[in-house]
């Protein structure tokens, strides 16, 4: 049997009523988050989706977060609406590069994933023609993505989304599907995963989404890290965020 190597990424997002920052969002904690880049350090990258602009704007570098000056000048100087953070821990076999460095960004939507799928490209046969062309690296992620934007186009937001994960889990072996996906519109979070594939060393709730919701927005993150008082999002299950009335609709997957 073919194993499916794990690929440990950390994943954070947020919208707000007005503009604000990864910092101002979490508060103190932030750098015990950015700390976990000591493990997760095949990369980094965060986009900005201000819903003001047409397009979400992407910076990214193949660099651990806390060792980075870029990072560290684009989180200060960092301003939106809403935003998505990835730090990388690359699947074995997929090479550390810009191209394969999360988020993944197509018109105002950008993309983060946490998990392996095996092979990486298993489903690529589902995914248009006119997102294979967009293809630039190697990653299962990337196809991930488009994979989503073909079934969104096709089907809608939510449903488009479970079709998405119902393709990739018959086609492919998975550990998780978590992931993030942002528009000016919207902002969802899905929790699929499998915990018994998580890596030994790791906690039980290493797979596990968390959310807090206040007065200015919502705030998505996975754990690891110091979160008091956060909310789970139930595995099997997506968030959806209204970026207008900042409700939150839960579904399963």
């Amino acid at each position: 049997m073919e194993e499916v190597f794990s690929k440990m990424c950390r994943l954070m997002g947020y919208v707000s009523q007005g503009e604000s920052s990864f910092p101002a969002q979490v508060g103190k904690d932030f750098q015990e988050f950015i700390a976990l880049s000591s493990v997760h350090c095949d990369g980094w990258g965060i986009s900005t989706n201000d819903r003001q602009h047409a397009h979400a704007v992407l910076e990214k570098k193949v660099e651990a977060a806390a060792e980075s000056a870029t990072f560290q000048k684009i989180i200060t100087d960092n301003s939106a609406d809403g935003a998505l953070l990835h730090l990388r821990w690359a699947t074995k076999g997929l090479s550390i590069s810009e191209n394969n460095t999360h988020p993944f960004v197509y018109g105002d939507y950008s993309f983060i994933h946490n998990g392996s799928i095996f092979p990486p490209d298993s489903f690529s046969d589902f995914i248009d023609e006119k997102f294979k062309k967009l293809i630039v690296g190697d990653t299962d992620s990337e196809r991930y993505f488009y994979l989503m934007m073909t079934q969104i186009e096709k089907l809608g937001l939510a449903e488009g989304i479970k079709s998405t994960l119902a393709i990739i889990k018959e086609h492919g072996k998975t550990t998780s599907l978590n992931f993030m996906l942002m528009n000016n519109e919207s902002f969802v979070i899905g929790s699929e995963h499998n915990s018994d594939k998580k890596p030994d060393w790791a906690p039980d709730d290493y797979y596990v989404i968390k959310y807090k919701k206040s007065a200015d927005g919502v705030l998505f993150a996975s754990s690891g890290w110091n979160q008091p008082g956060w909310h789970t999002l139930e595995n099997h299950h997506a968030a959806i965020v209204n970026r207008s009335t900042f409700e939150i609709d839960v579904i399963n997957l």
